[in-house]
Formats: C-alpha cells, sequence, structure tokens
C-alpha cells in the first residue's frame, strides 16, 4: 500500500478541532472548541480544494460529531453534534446555522464527549461527563434507555451492532450492554481512562472484533464476547480517536502529535503533525481517505491516490510546517544533550520500526525530533525540542502580563488549549483552583490540573511564597495527593491525609466567556427586533458599538479603567437582560454577570431609580414560567458580584428578596432542577457564608440570624440533589456557617434540622461516595461536636 500524503488543509476554525467526521467522498464535518461546526464541501479536483459553510453554532465546545446516513424524512442525512452545553442536535447538513435544528436531545447532566449512530438499530448513543450513557431513537428523539453503572465519565460510545453498544469510560473499564439496558460485560484490562472505540471487520487477521484506546497509550483488540486477543504499541501518549479504513487497517490518533495506520498488529505509516494534540481521525469509507482534526484549528485530509494528493506547495508547506514546529521539553521528558548521537547518526542507522522516533543534537547546539519512515525507509524531521520559559529565565505574556509558564491544559485530562498561566511563586493549588473557576470546570479536576502543573515545572522551585505554611484557601476544595511545595508529589497508592477546607476563606466567581460568540448572538437577536419593529426595545448603532467597544475593553488588564462610556454600556446591558423578550435576555445576562466581577460600577450605579439586584429581581427572571439559563446567569451574577467590596455590599442588602426568588426559581424548574442553575446557587451561598464569616462579622448578631436562614436553604438544597457538585458547594457552604458562627448555628444544625441525618442520607447515597464529599462531610460533623 502507498503512503497517505496530505490531500487538503482547511483552515477556518477559531480553536482545536475536537472531532471530525468524512460521511462521503464530497463532504467533511469538523466540529471545534470555537463552538462550530462546519461542513466542507469539495469544490475542484484536482488538487483538492474546499469550501465550507457553518451548518452550527452553539455557545461551549463542541467535542462530538457522528453522521447518520439519509432516510426518506432526512433525505440529506443528519449530524449530530454535542459537547459543553449538554445538548445534542440533530441538523440536516444543508440548514444554515440560524435554522432551528431538526431536534434537540436533551438529558445529559454534564458535557457531552461521545457519539455513535446505528443507521440499522434507527438510533444514536452518547456519552457524557455525568458518568452515563443514553440511546435516542431517530424521530422520537426522547432518551429511550440510559445505561447506568460507569464510575467515571464516558469518553466513548460504540454502536456496535442494532442490539449492541459498547462503553469506554474513566473508571478504566469497557462496558458491553444491549439496547435494553442490560449490561452484558465488563472489561477491566485498561491501566487508564478508555478514550476510544472501534469496531473491527470480520476480516481482520488478528480474529478481533473490536478495538478500544486511551490514555495507557495502547490499543488493545477484543472479541465481542470480552477475550483480549491483542495489543498495538507505538504511540507515546494518550489516543484520542480510532476508525478502520475499507482495507481492514486501523487508524488512530493522539496526543503525541501522530495518526498511525496499522496493518493487523504492525503500524505501516505514521503521520506527524505540527500540532500538540491530534483529537480525531474519521475514514471516508467511499474512498478510503482520512480527515484528522487537531490542536492547531486546522482540519486536514490524507489520501493515499495520487489524483487526490494536494499540490506541491501544500505538500511542501505540509512537511515544512512539521518539520518547524516546536516540541515543548517536558513532551518529550528529560534529555540529557551530551548523550544525544549527532546528525551523522541519520545516515548511518535506520530505525527499527515505523514511528520510531530519535533526538539528535544539532551542531549549533539545538535538539531536534526525527521519526523513521517504514516506507520510505528514512528518518523524517518532525520538530525542534523547545525548553520552557521558566528554565531559561525568560518570561512568557498573557493577557497583558509577565508569567514563568502559559500552558496549553486540556479540560477533560488536566491539559486543554485553555490558557493557564503559572509563576513558580505560586502554589500549583492555587493556580488550578482559579484556572478551574475561571473557565467553569468541575472541581473533580482540580487535583489533574495541579499535578500537570507540578510534572510539567519540574525543576523550577515551586511555591516560594508559601513554604512556610500553607495560606487559606490553598487547596480549598480538598483533593487527594495534595502537591505541598517543597515535597514529593506523593505516591497514588499512599494516598496522604486530605487538607481541611472548612471553613472555606475565598469568594469563588464564574467568568469564563466568549466574548466574540456573545456580541454575535447580541446582534443578530438586535437586527431581528429592528426588523420586527420593535426599534424601542433594539439598541440603536451607536448604542451596539458602545456596548461592543466595552467588551473589548474587559479582555485588556485595566481596560475598563480607561472606557469613558461604562456607565452607559452597563445600563445598554441591563436594558438587554431585563427589558427584552425573555427568549432573547441571555446575552445581555451574560455579559452582565462579566462585568458584575470585572467593575465596581455594575453596583454602584441607579438602574431607573432601581439598585442592581432589585432592578433584576423585579423583571420576573425567577418567576413562573421558568426560563433556566436566564435564572442561572442571574444567579451567577449575583455570586460574582462578591467580587467587589460594592457588589458584595449590594447583594448582602437585598439578601431576603434573593432567598425567595432563588427558592422560587428551583420550585419553578421542575422535578429535576438544571444542575447548572442548582451549582450557581450553591456558589452564590459559598460567598454568603464567606462574607459572614470573615472580617469580624462573624460575631455580629446579624450575621448569626442571616446564618440561621442560609442555613435552612442550604439543609433544603442538599436534601434528595444528586448532582455531585451542587452537593460539594452546598456542602462547603454549610460547613462554612456551622464551623464559622458559633454555638447558635451549630444548635439550629443539630436540634432543627438534624443536619447529622441529612450528612448520613449524603453518605449513604452515590454521590456520598466520593472522598471530597466523605472528607468535607466528616469536618462537618467534627465541627458540629
Amino acid at each position: 500500500m502507498p503512503d497517505f500524503k496530505i490531500s487538503a488543509s482547511l483552515e477556518g476554525h477559531g480553536d482545536d478541532v475536537r472531532a471530525v467526521a468524512f460521511p462521503n467522498s464530497n463532504a467533511v464535518f469538523s466540529a471545534s472548541r470555537d463552538a462550530s461546526v462546519r461542513l466542507w464541501k469539495l469544490v475542484s479536483t484536482p488538487p483538492p480544494t474546499y469550501d465550507y459553510n457553518i451548518t452550527s453554532h452553539g455557545t461551549g465546545f463542541i467535542n462530538a460529531i457522528t453522521y447518520y446516513p439519509p432516510t426518506p424524512e432526512f433525505p440529506e442525512g443528519l449530524i449530530f453534534s454535542a459537547g459543553q452545553d449538554t445538548i445534542i442536535e440533530a441538523r440536516q447538513p444543508g440548514k444554515a446555522s440560524d435554522d432551528n435544528a431538526d431536534a434537540m436531545l436533551l438529558g445529559h447532566g454534564h458535557n457531552v464527549c461521545a457519539l455513535d449512530v446505528s443507521p440499522e438499530g434507527g438510533w444514536v448513543v452518547s456519552g457524557s461527563w455525568d458518568s452515563t450513557a443514553k440511546l435516542w431513537r431517530v424521530g422520537k428523539w426522547e432518551c429511550d434507555v440510559t445505561f447506568d453503572g460507569h464510575q467515571g465519565s464516558v469518553w466513548a460510545v460504540l454502536a456496535y451492532d442494532k442490539d449492541t453498544v459498547i462503553t469506554g469510560c474513566a473508571d478504566k473499564a469497557i462496558r458491553i450492554f444491549n439496547t435494553s439496558g442490560k449490561l452484558l460485560k465488563t472489561i477491566g484490562d485498561s491501566r487508564d481512562v478508555v478514550r476510544a472505540l472501534c469496531r473491527l471487520p470480520a476480516s481482520h487477521p488478528s480474529g478481533a472484533q473490536f478495538a478500544s484506546a486511551g490514555n495507557d497509550g495502547l490499543i488493545r483488540l477484543y472479541t465481542i464476547e470480552g477475550q483480549a486477543v491483542a495489543q498495538l504499541h507505538g504511540h507515546e501518549s494518550f489516543i484520542y480517536s480510532l476508525d478502520v479504513l475499507p482495507s481492514g487497517e486501523l487508524v488512530s490518533s493522539g496526543e503525541d502529535r501522530t495518526v498511525r495506520v496499522w496493518n493487523g498488529t504492525q503500524c505501516v505509516q505514521t503521520i506527524t503533525h505540527p500540532a500538540i494534540s491530534v483529537w480525531s481521525v474519521a475514514v471516508c469509507q467511499e474512498n478510503g481517505d482520512i480527515v484528522t482534526g487537531a490542536s492547531d484549528r486546522v482540519t486536514r485530509i490524507f489520501s493515499r491516490s495520487e489524483e487526490r494528493i494536494a499540490s506541491a506547495e501544500v505538500l511542501q508547506q505540509f512537511e515544512t510546517s512539521v518539520k518547524e514546529s516546536s516540541i515543548p521539553e517536558q513532551q518529550v521528558g528529560k534529555i540529557n544533550k551530551e548523550q544525544l548521537p549527532g546528525p551523522d547518526f541519520l545516515q548511518q542507522r535506520s530505525g527499527t520500526k515505523d514511528g520510531q522516533v530519535q533526538m539528535i543534537r544539532e551542531h549549533d547546539g539545538s535538539v531536534t525530533a526525527h521519526t523513521w519512515s517504514g516506507a520510505s525507509q528514512q528518518w523524517v524531521a518532525v520538530g525542534t525540542v523547545v525548553d520552557s520559559a521558566a528554565s531559561s529565565g525568560r518570561k512568557t505574556e498573557y493577557l497583558g502580563q509577565d508569567y514563568d509558564y502559559v500552558f496549553d491544559v486540556d479540560v477533560e485530562d488536566g491539559k486543554p488549549p485553555l490558557k493557564l498561566p503559572f509563576n513558580v511563586s505560586q502554589n500549583p493549588y492555587e493556580a488550578a483552583t482559579k484556572f478551574i473557576q475561571d473557565n467553569e470546570l468541575s472541581m473533580n479536576y482540580l487535583d489533574q490540573v495541579a499535578q500537570f502543573i507540578v510534572q510539567n515545572t519540574q525543576g523550577a522551585t515551586l511555591g516560594q511564597s508559601t513554604q512556610e505554611s500553607t495560606p487559606a484557601g490553598a487547596d480549598p476544595w480538598g483533593q487527594e495527593r495534595r502537591y505541598r511545595p517543597g515535597e514529593e508529589p506523593a505516591s497514588p497508592s499512599v494516598p496522604e491525609s486530605r487538607p481541611k477546607v472548612l471553613p472555606q476563606k475565598t469568594y469563588l466567581s464564574i467568568k469564563s466567556a466568549n466574548l466574540k460568540v456573545i456580541a454575535k448572538k447580541l446582534h443578530e437577536i438586535n437586527d431581528r427586533l429592528v426588523s420586527s419593529g420593535s426599534k424601542e426595545l433594539s439598541l440603536s448603532p451607536p448604542e451596539m458599538e458602545t456596548v461592543v467597544s466595552m467588551c473589548d475593553h474587559l479582555e485588556t488588564p485595566d481596560g475598563l479603567k480607561q472606557f469613558p462610556a461604562l456607565q452607559t454600556g452597563v445600563g445598554l446591558l441591563f436594558k438587554i437582560a431585563t427589558g427584552w423578550p425573555v427568549a432573547n435576555r441571555l446575552p445581555g445576562l451574560d455579559l452582565l454577570r462579566l462585568f458584575a466581577a470585572a467593575t465596581p460600577v455594575t453596583a454602584t450605579m441607579s438602574y431607573n431609580g432601581q439598585d442592581l439586584v432589585s432592578g433584576v429581581l423585579a423583571s420576573g427572571v425567577f418567576d413562573a414560567p421558568l426560563n433556566v439559563n436566564n435564572a442561572m446567569l442571574s444567579v451567577r451574577m449575583l455570586a460574582n458580584l462578591f467580587e467587589t467590596d460594592a457588589g458584595r455590599q449590594v447583594v448582602m442588602s437585598r439578601l431576603d428578596p434573593i432567598a425567595v426568588a432563588v427558592r422560587s426559581a428551583l420550585k419553578n424548574s421542575g422535578a429535576s432542577p438544571n444542575r447548572n442553575l442548582t451549582i450557581a446557587i450553591a456558589t452564590l451561598y459559598i460567598n454568603v457564608s464567606v462574607y459572614l464569616t470573615s472580617e469580624g462579622r462573624e460575631s455580629a448578631p446579624e450575621s448569626s440570624e442571616r446564618g440561621l436562614a442560609l442555613l435552612a436553604e442550604l439543609v433544603q438544597m442538599i436534601v434528595g440533589e444528586k448532582d455531585s457538585e451542587a452537593v460539594y458547594r452546598s456542602l462547603v457552604a454549610l460547613g462554612t456557617l456551622i464551623k464559622g458562627l458559633g454555638e447558635e448555628i451549630k444548635s439550629a444544625a443539630k436540634d432543627v434540622y438534624d443536619v447529622s441525618q441529612v450528612l448520613g442520607n449524603v453518605s449513604n447515597s452515590s454521590v456520598g461516595k466520593e472522598p471530597r464529599i466523605k472528607s468535607v462531610i466528616g469536618e462537618i460533623t467534627e465541627a458540629s461536636q
């Protein structure tokens, strides 16, 4: 078989390309962290050239796509996409991004990270961070089956046949279910998180029927009965994606920058990308070409057919970009330059297998990486190894400030392309906590992010300012194996004693946002209001320019201090958030949330004679029928107000009506409250608890009175709550009150609210198994004595 060569480089996404699909020879789909799905259509050949349309635009990262073939009802087929907003969208490819989707599948409680379809069975299956997989019947558009029993995020799903679903999980297990939800088999061979699954053809020489791969860098082949057949060694880091060529060969992609082609159990080609991660690979069954999505924002097509190879210019550009790409030193491990061979090695020695990597010390002292091509029998340059900024004293600028490191960290495994700035004087857990809060991530990932910092700053002196004592607020979420400056990270097999987290001392805020997406949505809605004749509600062009300019200033340090029309701009946001039609208020509320944290002006202004909180409450945002997203963003705004002293004062002065409104929102959200709303409320109540128990207020009679009222709200929230993040945050707020406000609160907790019974019920529930929840329950119990 000839080697795959670059056929086309498709550029247009604004962030990592996380998922790709290749349904036929004329169309490629790509999904990105930029919240868009794009359809790339072949417009001419040779050489192949493509043009794209944005078929979908969401509000968060899109992590997964899959294609459902044409049916009489959907003659173009359906593209399913899903991600951070927990919604699975089904859309015919020909529809414009502003057209309504054909269906929105609601039911997952967290980020959806995997999708697959069974055209024979008429269903689609999804996997999520909420520890479930779900089966949805096409046309019915409701969850038909939930596959429970997973002890972590479901990273991979496979529609093996019309009656069988296979899942891969963060708990390192593969599970085989029938489509009624019955667990048929659990396979626990993996040493790490399972990230990818793929059905193998009946002709596969190993006799295996499906493959799995994940964070241990191995591809494992199994029979459908769960018997392990073979392991494929070659990848040097996490494997994210698998697919099968019409030839029966397996294709894989991963964190080592490569796509690998496997004939049987042998790697026959390694395609290195000028990126850190190759997130996804998909095969066109019509012509055998492959498409990849990578962290450098580019979608690439590769082909074995000479007629579909790219122009000489594109071939050279790809080769050069790979050769000149920089490889962070931490990605390849510690290197002793003095022991590396010189360039002559490449002429004198052959590789032993395709994809073998060899480091070379060049004459100028730099280190280059080369990989062995089995097909061409030569070493191919794949990049230059660069040291980290801190090791040489260089600083990296991020948002106007200098840092020793600015990492690209993966949300899912502790190192996504979200920016994580870090100085060696910081405590790794403080930096990790801020990163998680700023990006609205689950605190379940605190330990992973912190350990990523530790592992990738080896040799630097960490936490210099905190070596004598751990400051208040360090590691506030109490994850296991906390790194302490000056010590080696604890072995996973010998966990350290868990540090205390109560009372919480720092305010939390939720500030991440895609301002470009929000501004685009704001423009679209405003244009619709104008065209529908609602000019009294819409913003004029100068007003719109003021809002957009204000958002631009928000992205630069101290930018708002130089913005002369700040009060005018914030007033316009209030108009949008409270005066526009309810269904159109989302972008205004989202921006108001950000400015609540960014400037005290938001809290000190008068809004039609009212303060901010009174004005928002009067808008009916918490009344029935409840718009859950509007309510959630309003609560986030209230939590973010604690970032400024003026904001804290206005919230605390309106605490009673806020509590009534929040109670109403929970009641109006139905039998199963939205987890994002509940987490936002718990975050707000943490901040209220911190306020009442800090700066000498804990002894004030007013604090005790407010603490008793808040205690009642928190107990009510915890009872029956099933989301672990909401439970944990509510427990932190509860424990902070009990530990910080003295005997009256302790007595009420014991005698009025029977908190010990509430804690016992949590301990006996599924969320009570989490170590962090066990630990904080122990602290509350101890504080209640």
